[in-house]
């Protein structure tokens, strides 16, 4: 028995310098660190088994089991206060983006009043959450630090943030604030570097200010020198912005840039596969159609007329043919390299070229390719030399960018990179099964590295009729901030608009490149683990080739030293990158977090969304070394301990049959339960390598908003709504209780929607949704909505495109009849029932957890 009085936790490895995290525990693996909190092998107990009895639950709590057909639960109490039933889902009502807890009623509010206990001094000027970025840039697990890293070994809540460095903001918010000190460049500390924020202490009358996050005491630059006030606050703090504010820009000047000059405005390259499939498909011609649109909103600067982004064309199968679409040119030029184990790019004029100038060659071009394959036979194709030749073009023409592939097969063709089928059912729950997740090595592990470091992005778009390898293929766009997507058996008419949609905001979406990004912090903590779309080649520098508004970054952190209740603890991202335009940049944002050696403080600010962001994301990694038995142990076993640590050290005496949670984390159990029935958690052999695959590799990128989505989905009754109002309906609860037979519910998670229809759906609602009589009269696989003329069919149809535009990814719309066969799919999204691929149900979770809770007090 331990000292904290339940089981004694594993031993604390605190983290050393390079590590990248704790060592020791599940033996040797890959390079990343082990999983499993704090090192130590995981406790004595394991995952709930599969469709396990609700009556297991008697012995353990002392009480009898549920009469038949009950809705049976441990008497749950939330803080104190008795709840009949166990602790309803998130809010998914919501504003998107807008997290389920009270923590932010307004998405604009600067940040939880960080700095409340900080000296007279700096709480003066940090005016109690002035200078925290918005949420939409940095979300935390906790707003209060505990003080101690044996607090923080006790209650094992990670400490960590998620930070979206390029979120979108919306149109009634302002822009970020763009600071230019011309020559002499951003002010910076001179020991640790930090740049100049609103927690920098001004001293000396002015002349000398205290660094945050060093205490190094630097000389105020003349040109920035200014008189203090009665409260020793800078007269001119709130004319500038990195002084008052949590978020702003620095214009960079040439010392951080490449070679010291300044960079060129980024190129796009689209790399169209045109093998016998994808001609025969109609995808082709879809895609060089549908170009003709997309180039005309390619990203720009606010304010200028057209963009500055660059763009080139090449089409493949076995070999790579090069388009030169020179203005100058009547008609486009086609060069073949058909030498791919020596990638060049074979002319330099004419190949990137800007859009608006060349408009009448890359349209001819456009008609042409179509065409010119129109009788190919070729269903060979290469992939790894596609990404070479991008890498070479950007060289050649030193900028940065990024590449477009539309592909659809295995790449067999001799050539390097070439990969085979290895996707092997056998290994499904076995120790092997993690090699199913990894990558290949070689090839594109160094492809991974030479886009990096020349700044070029890959966004995969794949169309597979089998197994493609996905682990292997999404390698790079994974490691340089890129996205993957993926469209099974492709169908013009019914995934055409979904691939189209995705294209456009993929074109189009805010994006920096060639980006550095550093997480500096005070005294006594500091950033550890990194997990995202990223690259790293030491301990601190996160590499991405590109950077856009829907990718984010988790970070974690652990103690070095104690922290001080008095001073708090600052945390201050930087992001260099470069603009669409080609202006090199500073991204700054910065965050400001209390510290408490009171562990009921730590779970008052609290917040479910960022955590359940970080367990996903480590549980993710984790599988790339562990066998997936031990990562689902470890989830369950870090729930229990963070929930018995509230319940002895924070909570209100109480009835010991009691399971009571910490307000903040009510929700915690039902999003665990969920991840944990994630198709890259579950070992069924029923589930598609690949699409597990990109699953995992999607939610390493998510923000807080995407992973709350995906892991406890929207359900919307539609039949009963009022089609005056302009809010979405109401969300109910994600669970089959929810669904009447005669109703209508649209779901959806940010990857799926599904619009369900009971069997017993009344006639007139069918007629005003399909102009059909009746519901035995609508085909399957009906993925749009008739546009027709009633209040019914108008309301549906707009919620539906809300929803679309507000989400990063296009989803497809499938319509399911209660009982048919592709109901099973929209079923797997009721996250609060048991799952078909085993998993339980939240309330045996909440049982079972409950039972080890008791089991770690005693």
């Amino acid at each position: 028995m331990s000292q904290q009085g339940y089981v004694a936790a594993p031993p604390y490895s605190q983290a050393q310098p390079g590590m990248g995290g704790y060592q020791g525990g599940f033996g040797s693996g890959p390079a990343q660190p082990p999983y499993g909190h704090y090192g130590g092998p995981p406790q004595a107990f394991a995952a709930p088994p599969t469709g396990m009895m609700k009556s297991t639950v008697s012995s353990a709590a002392g009480m009898p089991p549920p009469p038949a057909g009950s809705s049976y639960s441990p008497n749950v109490q939330q803080n104190g206060a008795h709840s009949q039933r166990y602790p309803a889902p998130p809010a998914v009502g919501a504003a998107y983006g807008q997290p389920p807890h009270s923590l932010y009623n307004s998405m604009a509010s600067p940040g939880p009043p960080a700095a409340q206990q900080l000296t007279n001094q700096m709480s003066a000027m940090n005016l109690g959450g002035y200078g925290n970025a918005s949420p939409r840039f940095i979300r935390c697990t906790t707003y209060t630090l505990p003080c101690t890293a044996d607090l923080a070994k006790q209650c094992q809540v990670p400490l960590a943030c998620i930070i979206k460095p390029f979120a979108s903001l919306p149109k009634n918010e302002t822009p970020l604030y763009v600071v230019n000190h011309g020559e002499t460049g951003p002010i910076r500390c001179n020991r640790c570097k930090a740049y100049m924020c609103p927690y920098m202490q001004f001293i000396d009358g002015g002349r000398r200010y205290q660094c945050c996050f060093c205490n190094c005491v630097n000389e105020v630059p003349v040109f920035f020198f200014q008189h203090l006030d009665h409260m020793g606050r800078r007269v001119d703090f709130y004319e500038r912005p990195e002084l008052s504010l949590g978020s702003y820009e620095f214009v960079a000047t040439l010392d951080y840039c490449k070679n010291n000059k300044p960079p060129n405005p980024p190129a796009y390259i689209f790399m169209i596969d045109v093998s016998y499939s994808n001609i025969k498909s109609g995808l082709v011609r879809l895609i060089c159609d549908e170009l003709k649109t997309v180039l005309e909103k390619l990203p720009r600067v606010e304010g200028a007329e057209s963009s500055a982004i660059k763009v080139g064309f090449v089409t493949y199968n076995k070999v790579l043919h090069f388009y030169n679409v020179k203005s100058a040119l009547a008609q486009p030029q086609m060069m073949v390299v058909s030498d791919t184990a020596e990638m060049f790019v074979p002319l330099l004029d004419g190949f990137l070229v800007d859009y608006q100038e060349s408009r009448a060659v890359i349209y001819n071009l456009l008609d042409q390719i179509p065409d010119m394959f129109a009788d190919t036979n070729e269903s060979e194709t290469v992939f790894a030399p596609v990404i070479q030749a991008g890498v070479e073009a950007f060289k050649a023409a030193e900028c940065s960018g990024k590449i477009f592939i539309f592909h659809s097969s295995l790449p067999t063709a001799e050539a390097p990179g070439k990969l085979k089928n290895r996707d092997d059912k056998k290994l499904v729950n076995t120790e092997k099964e993690k090699i199913l997740f990894l990558p290949q090595k070689g090839v594109y592990e160094q492809l991974s590295k030479d886009c990096v470091a020349q700044g070029c992005c890959v966004d995969l778009f794949l169309f597979p009729s089998q197994y493609v390898d996905l682990a292997t293929m999404a390698d790079v766009p994974a490691h340089t901030g890129g996205s993957v997507y993926k469209y099974n058996n492709f169908q013009v008419e019914t995934d055409g608009e979904h691939f189209l949609r995705d294209l456009r905001k993929d074109v189009q979406k805010s994006i920096g490149f060639d980006a550095i990004m550093r997480v500096r912090t005070s005294t006594g903590f500091r950033a550890t683990d990194f997990f995202g779309a990223i690259h790293m080649n030491n301990t601190t520098d996160i590499e991405m080739a590109a950077v856009d508004c829907d990718k984010a970054l988790t970070v974690e952190f652990k103690h070095d030293d104690t922290l001080s209740e008095e001073s708090g603890a600052f945390m201050q991202c930087a992001l260099l990158y470069t603009t669409t335009s080609g202006q090199r940049r500073l991204r700054i944002h910065n965050m400001s977090l209390n510290c408490s050696s009171q562990l009921s403080e730590l779970y008052k600010n609290c917040e479910t969304d960022s955590l359940i962001n970080f367990f996903a994301k480590s549980a993710y990694r984790a599988i790339l070394n562990q066998p997936l038995k031990n990562v689902r142990d470890i989830l369950v076993n870090q729930t229990a301990h963070m929930l018995a640590c509230y319940r002895k050290n924070c909570a209100s005496q109480s009835v010991a049959s009691q399971l009571i949670l910490p307000k903040t984390m009510k929700v915690f159990p039902v999003y665990i339960n969920s991840l944990m029935k994630t198709a890259p958690l579950v070992g069924s052999t029923e589930l598609a390598t690949d699409d597990r695959a990109h699953q995992r590799l999607s939610v390493m990128a998510m923000g807080v908003e995407d992973t709350q989505l995906l892991l406890y989905p929207r359900l919307m009754p539609l039949h009963n709504m009022d089609l005056n109002s302009d809010a979405l309906p109401a969300p109910v609860r994600c669970s089959e209780e929810s669904l009447a037979d005669s109703g209508m519910f649209l779901l959806e998670n940010g990857h799926s929607m599904f619009l369900w229809l009971g069997q017993a759906s009344p006639p007139d609602l069918v007629q005003s949704m399909f102009n059909l009589p009746s519901l035995a009269h609508l085909q399957e696989h009906v993925c749009v909505l008739p546009k027709l003329d009633n209040p019914l069919s108008v309301k549906v149809r707009s919620i539906i495109g809300v929803l679309l535009e507000k989400r990063p990814n296009s989803m497809k719309l499938v319509v399911v009849r209660q009982r048919d066969k592709p109901e099973i799919l929209f079923r797997q999204s009721l996250v609060e029932d048991k799952s078909m691929h085993g998993g339980s149900s939240y309330m045996d979770f909440l049982c079972y957890v409950y039972r080890e809770i008791r089991q770690l007090l005693t």
